[in-house]
């Protein structure tokens, strides 16, 4: 049986890490390992999972580091978290509940807990349901971050989905490309003009048709809608 649940598992050792991964497959959750936060942050920017787990002691800085960071960041900030720990770090532990985290399991533990831990923290967050938004044939669905155009799936990068989902959000509304950068970048900059129109262009070859829904305002902005 085939479960859209998406799992990214920060582990550096290897076996523990396979072991994660082999548990959560056989329990039909779709599964994407990483070794260290570098690669884990840049696939988090093209693709939201459905929850994490985050081991707590890593090569490139460490677990809590990286909680600090998906917590501040606000388009990272809703993803559960389970933290991943050894028996003798429940200090640890304890910090990375206080920054933020949903849960933590102690090394060595069963498959069987892993799985129903996993299974437990998204019964309790999919109750937050989130709304999906749509424009004509456009549709997105923010619990999920997917966005269907002719109920297909479009894969876009966060940055494209973020201005997508604010655009239909304020349909009919010019966003200037000024506000385009401080919504979704959180901050404007020199270039930013030239950012935003980059970034357009591409959503719109990807949304390919429906691409044509996202209006250029000469001299202002962009805008979804009339």
């Amino acid at each position: 049986m085939e479960n859209n649940q998406l799992v990214y598992i920060v582990e550096d050792d290897t076996s523990i890490r396979e072991l994660e991964m082999y548990a959560l497959k056989n329990a039909n959750f779709s599964v994407v390992g990483f070794e260290e936060g570098t690669s884990f942050l840049k696939e988090l920017d093209k693709k939201i999972p459905d929850i994490i787990l985050l081991d707590i002691m890593l090569p490139q800085g460490d677990g809590l580091q990286l909680l600090s960071q998906i917590r501040n960041t606000a388009q990272y900030s809703n993803i559960p978290v389970i933290m991943v720990t050894a028996k003798t770090s429940e200090i640890d532990a304890v910090k990375g509940l206080d920054m933020g985290a949903d849960d933590y399991i102690a090394k060595p533990f069963g498959v069987m807990e892993l799985v129903s831990r996993v299974k437990a923290i998204l019964r309790r967050t999919e109750k937050k349901a989130k709304p999906v938004l749509a424009y004509k044939n456009i549709e997105l669905d923010e619990g999920r971050h997917t966005v269907l155009v002719n109920k297909n799936e479009v894969e876009l990068t966060y940055k494209e989905y973020e201005i997508l989902k604010h655009l239909i959000r304020n349909r009919g509304i010019v966003l200037s490309r000024d506000r385009l950068m401080e919504i979704v970048w959180g901050y404007n900059f020199e270039q930013g003009n030239r950012t935003v129109d980059v970034h357009i262009q591409s959503l719109r070859k990807k949304l390919g048709d429906a691409g044509e829904h996202i209006k250029t305002i000469r001299n202002v902005g962009y805008k979804v809608g009339d």
